[in-house]
This record gives structure tokens, C-alpha cells and sequence, in this order.
């Protein structure tokens, strides 16, 4: 009589994961996870369907200041020689970490508003301002489905009230509530990174065709380039449009002085009264005096006109901007086989996690 050679099956440890058994209950909820995949499907091609045509130009540029023997070359030296200290001058710093907040303000995005782009469905130049605001209006679809939430906030909030933007001069701005949508939609169309390291700045400007992108990717550059100059001359200039006024008032008492002097000198040739001497030497000591402040002010001129040439920021363009050929967004194959992934996911979470409240049930129920 022949033993057979049995072995005792291995029971399967509480720790260790029964495939078969996650195999069958994968295989039993196929029909869930089916319909998720359907469901997610249907949605992000809607999603992928009704998203509207992104363009993005590019540009990257340096601003840069030349060292003062650079900029001015051999007139240094005869600066130098004419008493005028052109190596005591300095500019104002600014940044790069500070171009993101120039871009931001409230002032620039203003400005930026006011932008004239042209669309293809659109004979004439339109406003970004009147484009966000009359033109694009928002899809209806998303409106009332994704964008629901946000809908019926707006709805209890109310409308708000429009009211004046005031001048810079009268005091502080108000916005009303089509410019403060207006700025929200600038703020993710156009962007701004700065390489303090290797001085780079790259703008980007986005917009729903190739040639407003430019045309607003150029009209940023254009303003970013504006107030980086201003900011930096500001100092140079003010003391330059002083200096100029104490200049002008001070020639005028210059050439009052020299006609006095040279009338006095003509009636009293030959005259030699001691009354007539002392007459002289004070208009002579006045026009000395307001000379040697005439001449020291043209010094001061000339220097405080170098140094706003010398604070003037040059701007390298590396890469100008351009029209786009191929748009940057939607990707609509890639929109739609993420949405098809998260409805797998979300099928075979919710086929294990009904599995794994039904066998807590049965202990529960056990017990």
C-alpha cells in the first residue's frame, strides 16, 4: 500500500494580499467601474470640447546699466578735468526680484487695459478692457455646470455698484467691478519670471488668438520697459529738473548783472569820483558773485545730465516677441485620457471600498 504525498495547503496571512480574491472583486464591479470610466469620459470631453484656444509670445530680455566709463568713454577724463566728479555718481538699484511687483500693480494693469488688439472676427482694434468685457462672454455650458458654485455665490452677493475711478492726482484709486474682473483675467494672462541670478526676465502674455498674444505680449514689454526706466531715473531726474530751475533763475540774474556793470562802465569812462569807484567794485563784486554760482550750477547741469543718461536702464532683447504658430492649450487627447484615468480610479475605489464595507458588516454582524 503506496502513502501519497500530501501537503497541507498554506493558509493565506491577515497581512498578505489574496490577487485572486482582488481579481474576483475587480472582475464582479467591472460594471461600476465601466460606468465611471463612461461618466468621467462624457465629462472631460465636454471639458476638452467647450475649453477655448490658448496662444502664448514670449519674450526675454535683460535690462541692464553700463558702467560709466563704458557710457561715456573718453569724456570721463574731461569731466574730470573740468571739475566735475562723474565717478561720486550712483543710480538707484532695482531688482529683479522687483519686476513681478511692477507687472501686479494696480497702475500698470491699468495702463495695460487699454491695450487695442485685433481679432479676426473684428475689422477694428478692440480694448482688452471691451474684449473681457463686452465681447467674450463666458460659456454657458461651464457656467452652469462647473462653474455653478461660483454662479450662485455671485447671485447672493448681489451686483455691485459702479463707481468712478478717480485720478491719480485726486487721491486714491477706485475700481469699479468690470475693472476688478478685468485685472483678475490680466493677472492669469500674463506672467513674469525674473532670474535674479543671470538677470533674464521672461514675460509671457496669453490670449484666445496668435496676434492679440503679440500685440499684448508687446504692449507689456513696451509698459514693464517704461516703468523700470522711470523708477530708475526718478532720483537723477528730480535733481536734474532742480538743478536746471536754479540754473535758468540764475542766468537770468547773470545777464542782469553783466548789463549792469557794462552800462555803469560806459557812462563812468573817464570819470574818477570816489563815489563812482565804490559803485564799480559792488557791481563788480555782485557780478563776480553770481558768476562764480552760474558757473558752478553749469557744472552741476552737465553732471546731473550725465547721470541720467548713466541711470538709464538698457533694455537687450533676447528673444522678441513674436507671433505664435501653434497654440499652447487646450491639449484636448491629453484632457481626455485624464479624465478617463481618474474614472478608473474612481470606479475600483468605489467596487473596493463597497467591498470593504460589506465584509466590516459581516464581522460587525458576527460578533
Amino acid at each position: 500500500m503506496s502513502l501519497e504525498n500530501t501537503k497541507p495547503a498554506t493558509p493565506i496571512a491577515d497581512d498578505e494580499i489574496d490577487l485572486i480574491a482582488l481579481a474576483k472583486t475587480f472582475w464582479s464591479g467591472r460594471r461600476t467601474i465601466l460606468i465611471s470610466v463612461l461618466i468621467c469620459g462624457v465629462l472631460g470631453l465636454f471639458i476638452a470640447i467647450s475649453s477655448s484656444k490658448e496662444f502664448v509670445a514670449t519674450t526675454i530680455m535683460v535690462p541692464s546699466g553700463s558702467d560709466t566709463d563704458s557710457k561715456l568713454g573718453g569724456l570721463g577724463g574731461l569731466a574730470m578735468m573740468a571739475g566735475i566728479n562723474i565717478g561720486s555718481v550712483t543710480g538707484s538699484e532695482l531688482t529683479p526680484a522687483v519686476y513681478p511687483k511692477i507687472v501686479s500693480s494696480l497702475p500698470f494693469q491699468l495702463e495695460l487695459m487699454k491695450t487695442p488688439l485685433n481679432f479676426k472676427e473684428f475689422s477694428k482694434p478692440v480694448t482688452f478692457f471691451d474684449y473681457y468685457t463686452e465681447i467674450q462672454k463666458p460659456n454657458l455650458l461651464l457656467k452652469y455646470t462647473i462653474g455653478l458654485p461660483g454662479t450662485i455665490l455671485s447671485a447672493i452677493k448681489g451686483k455691485q455698484t459702479e463707481s468712478v475711478l478717480p485720478g491719480r492726482e485726486k487721491g486714491p484709486l477706485e475700481l469699479t467691478a468690470k475693472q476688478q474682473s478685468v485685472i483678475e483675467i490680466i493677472s492669469q494672462l500674463i506672467s513674469l519670471e525674473a532670474n535674479a541670478k543671470e538677470g533674464l526676465i521672461t514675460l509671457s502674455a496669453t490670449m484666445p488668438e496668435a496676434l492679440a498674444a503679440a500685440q499684448l505680449g508687446q504692449r507689456a514689454q513696451e509698459l514693464l520697459q517704461k516703468y523700470i526706466t522711470e523708477f530708475k531715473i526718478k532720483k537723477a531726474q528730480t535733481n536734474l529738473d532742480f538743478i536746471q530751475q536754479r540754473f535758468d533763475e540764475t542766468a537770468q540774474k547773470y545777464e542782469v548783472a553783466q548789463q549792469q556793470l557794462a552800462s555803469f562802465s560806459d557812462r563812468n569812462k573817464n570819470v574818477s569820483l570816489a563815489t563812482a569807484k565804490t559803485e564799480e567794485t559792488r557791481l563788480n563784486s555782485q557780478y563776480n558773485l553770481i558768476y562764480g554760482i552760474y558757473s558752478e550750477l553749469a557744472k552741476q547741469l552737465e553732471q546731473s545730465k550725465i547721470q541720467v543718461k548713466h541711470d538709464t536702464p538698457v533694455f537687450t532683447i533676447i528673444e522678441p516677441i513674436s507671433v505664435p504658430t501653434k497654440k499652447s492649450k487646450p491639449n484636448r487627447p491629453m484632457i481626455l485620457l485624464i479624465w478617463l484615468f481618474l474614472g478608473g480610479v474612481l470606479g475600483t475605489a468605489v467596487v473596493f471600498g463597497r467591498e470593504f464595507t460589506s465584509s466590516i458588516k459581516n464581522k460587525w454582524k458576527e460578533k
